[in-house]
């Protein structure tokens, strides 16, 4: 695990729009474009083996003099920690999530994929251990989960869920819901474990919402 003190001030980003990362938390991804193959082979040869994921912002303004679109202030690192690559040299890896990061800056130069300056402050916590959520209620959240899930037309290891932590269990349902990408840009910045959960619960009783038109009883 890296610490705060062993964290660059410069890393690549990897702009996906939907695509969520969350400290201690895994992300496959597949990547295929060249200026991210050119940014993957980048990435191993440095000490931290850092990727950037952040997600650009709903209205596509443009960075001036650019033709890349703006990002949301706030992304998340993730250590490439598994990857193999395809006979026609596509990659499948994974990303571990190490910490937020806030975007001061992007680098100037002559890389097929963006760079940027990045501050850590302020969310020391990330890389820490596992948080808690002292007002988790499984049995409840699982109920309304189940319910959403029948809504959107998902299913899943129930099993594994009644069996996960809670971190484990909000974060990963946070990165794996059909959510929007301005709803999972709230989830990531969230404070606390809490704080996303009490997100999350309100984002899925939205979804009930819209499908009974009937309000939900609040899970908090």
């Amino acid at each position: 695990m890296l610490s705060p003190a062993d964290l660059p001030a410069t890393i690549p980003i990897f702009p996906l729009p939907g695509a969520l990362l969350l400290p201690r938390a895994r992300l496959p991804l597949h990547i295929f474009e060249p200026r991210y193959l050119a940014m993957l082979d980048d990435c191993m040869k440095t000490r931290e083996r850092l990727i950037g994921m952040i997600q650009p912002r709903a209205v596509p303004e443009k960075v001036s003099g650019s033709e890349s679109p703006r990002l949301h202030a706030i992304g998340c690192a993730g250590r490439l920690t598994a990857f193999s690559e395809t006979e026609d040299g596509r990659y499948m890896i994974t990303l571990s999530g190490i910490s937020r990061f806030r975007l001061t800056g992007e680098v100037e130069g002559f890389a097929p994929y963006r760079r940027a300056h990045v501050d850590w402050a302020g969310f020391e916590r990330d890389t820490g251990p596992a948080e808690t959520d002292p007002g988790f209620d499984k049995t409840r959240f699982l109920d309304i989960l189940a319910r959403y899930f029948r809504a959107v037309e998902l299913s899943t290891d129930w099993g594994s869920l009644k069996e996960a932590d809670e971190e484990l269990l909000i974060n990963s349902l946070s990165m794996l819901c059909p959510f929007a990408p301005e709803e999972k840009q709230a989830l990531l910045e969230a404070p606390s474990l809490t704080t996303r959960r009490e997100t999350l619960v309100t984002l899925m009783e939205f979804t009930l919402r819209g499908q009974s038109g009937t309000s939900e009883d609040q899970v908090q």
